[in-house]
């Protein structure tokens, strides 16, 4: 993929939308672009945390392991970021990240990606929108979940 094609697609994405050009070619510069396979593993959950991933095409399922069983948490598709709560938090990976059918992303490193989107305060206020819609959304389930158990039938 040409750096071009790789700058369009990053600003496409909300949390980098408002980078200037010359941050959103750093990006895209030290990206390294990936092809994966129906059913692949992209990374397994307590991975290290090396960088974040931005899908081209297709769409990746988010699983979490209890015990014996992978539990799916989220499906992220085009244009979405994936992987930057581990990057922050400079922690393992919390998740198993698996290609639904064929696609295509862009891995982008975890200190580019950190010194990049902390020096631009638009995008950090993305990345802090995007934190705060996914715990918004946990929330909303736990507490479907616990009226369900609660007031089972």
């Amino acid at each position: 993929m040409n750096y071009g094609i790789t700058v369009a697609l990053l600003r496409r994405v909300p949390i980098f939308a408002s980078m200037e050009a010359g941050a959103l070619k750093l990006l895209a510069f030290s990206s390294t672009y990936l092809t994966v396979d129906d059913g692949e593993i992209i990374c397994h959950e307590g991975d290290a945390s090396d960088g974040v991933y931005v899908i081209e095409a297709g769409k990746v399922e988010v699983l979490v392991e209890r015990g014996d069983t992978r539990v799916r948490v989220a499906v992220v598709g085009p244009n979405e970021v994936v992987g930057e709560m581990a990057v922050i938090l400079s922690q393992p990976r919390s998740a198993t990240l698996k290609a639904l059918g064929p696609g295509r992303l862009v891995k982008i490193d975890a200190d580019i990606f950190l010194s990049t989107v902390t020096g631009n305060a638009e995008s950090a206020l993305g990345v802090l929108r995007i934190l705060c819609a996914r715990l918004n959304g946990m929330l909303r389930r736990y507490e479907d979940l616990s009226r369900r158990l609660d007031h089972p039938g």
